[in-house]
């Protein structure tokens, strides 16, 4: 099962950071559209975001340094969540951004956020997993002998 889970939440961040990486100045924009970080963060936020999403997406995949990636994953999850949340009480009208584009939505849009946080949530409970259990048969955690709790196996 948490082979599954890291397959599932590894793929989706490097597809959305893939999405995001060959135009990164989109990225920007999205960041910039939820108005919670200062100018100069948001356009730091925005280049680096898809190269995190990137590495952290290939180190589940791969299975290597699986907890700190999922913890990580998770914690990019809970802040997306948050960002939706924000944008949706303030009555933004933004396309979240996750798998490229972003920004302010055209008149005939409309906002999904629920959707949006629903999955990002549901992203978040698979980082959870991953953390929590023992990272899976086909890890390299486990080939190279990064993880040995044999208790949990």
């Amino acid at each position: 099962m948490t082979t599954v889970a890291r397959l599932g939440l590894g793929g989706v961040l490097i597809a959305a950071g893939g999405l995001k990486i060959g135009n990164p100045t989109e990225s920007v924009v999205a960041v910039k559209a939820y108005q919670l970080l200062p100018e100069s963060l948001a356009t730091a936020v925005g280049y680096a975001l898809p190269i995190v999403e990137i590495i952290i997406g290939i180190l589940l995949v791969i299975g290597l340094m699986t907890r700190v990636a999922a913890v990580v994953a998770g914690l990019l999850m809970l802040a997306f969540v948050f960002g939706i949340a924000w944008a949706w009480a303030r009555g933004y009208r933004i396309d979240c951004g996750c798998f490229g584009g972003g920004g302010q939505l055209k008149a005939d849009q409309q906002p999904t956020y629920l959707v949006d946080i629903l999955r990002d949530f549901g992203l978040v409970l698979l980082g959870v997993w991953i953390a929590w259990f023992p990272p899976g048969r086909f890890a390299l955690d486990g080939a190279l002998g990064l993880y040995n709790d044999k208790e949990n196996d």
